[in-house]
């Protein structure tokens, strides 16, 4: 999860929490993807506390958060999405689970809300993960900080105001099904083993490539399908992103 992101708190287990991403669509649960974090790392905020005017979400591929006094707190991943309560100067103002704080304008954008978040085109994902190349894989990652494969996925279409499940077998059982030979650039290409499950998840990068987050080890990378291992696995493709106007 992201610094901020909300989640259903089912139990607290020791030091671990049972919780549930209402935010990341899954299979495992009609409410959102299941799991733990350190109980530790959770707060509960009332309702009323955590409504600004709009969210900012950051776009740079890290930020720096100040506190209440400007100083330096932590640094926060891309998509970090806080309430906004006013811009100040170079710095918006935000809340956050630990109080009021402050990003830097030029590494936010501000919306109303994260339902009018522009959606972009297949073209537009593929730059959001242009971005990341080179940035090492990792299991289960979700952040700037290193992104698993289908975690890539998702990140790259909430970057463009698209929410998708959250791991390959969902995100393949979902969307619009694509002709493997109708594919445009930023559909998302799905990989299986001779049994037929689904293991990895790229995006279409059009010449016959594609860019994706491969494995433990390596770096996002965009490479050439034909002759790899992945030209045999190919199984099928989805479409999320709509036309747009660009």
């Amino acid at each position: 999860m992201l610094f901020g992101e909300e989640i259903i708190l089912e139990k607290i287990e020791g030091e671990w929490a049972k919780i549930i991403i209402p935010t990341q669509p899954s299979k495992k649960d009609v409410r959102g993807y299941p799991g733990y974090v350190p109980a530790g790392q959770i707060k509960e905020i009332p309702e009323e506390d955590w409504q600004g005017e709009g969210i900012a979400v950051v776009i740079s591929k890290h930020s720096m958060l100040l506190d209440e006094n400007r100083e330096p707190k932590f640094e926060v991943s891309y998509l970090t999405s806080l309430p906004a309560i006013a811009e100040e100067g170079e710095l918006i103002k935000v809340i956050t689970p630990e109080g009021y704080g402050y990003l830097p304008t030029v590494d936010v954008s501000l919306y109303p809300s994260r339902e009018v978040i522009p959606k972009g085109s297949g073209a537009a994902i593929l730059k959001s993960g242009e971005a990341f190349l080179e940035l090492p894989y990792f299991w289960g990652g979700m952040s700037s900080y290193g992104y698993d494969c289908s975690g890539f996925a998702y990140s790259m279409h909430k970057a463009q105001g698209y929410e998708i499940p959250r791991d390959a077998t969902d995100q393949a059982n979902q969307g619009e099904e694509v002709a493997l030979e109708e594919l445009k650039p930023g559909d998302l290409l799905f990989f299986a083993y001779e049994n037929g499950s689904i293991h990895h998840v790229g995006f279409y990068y059009g010449d016959g490539k594609m860019l994706h987050s491969p494995n433990t080890g390596k770096n996002i990378e965009i490479i050439d399908i034909e002759g790899t291992i992945y030209e045999k696995e190919l199984c099928q493709a989805r479409r999320y992103w709509e036309e747009t106007n660009e």
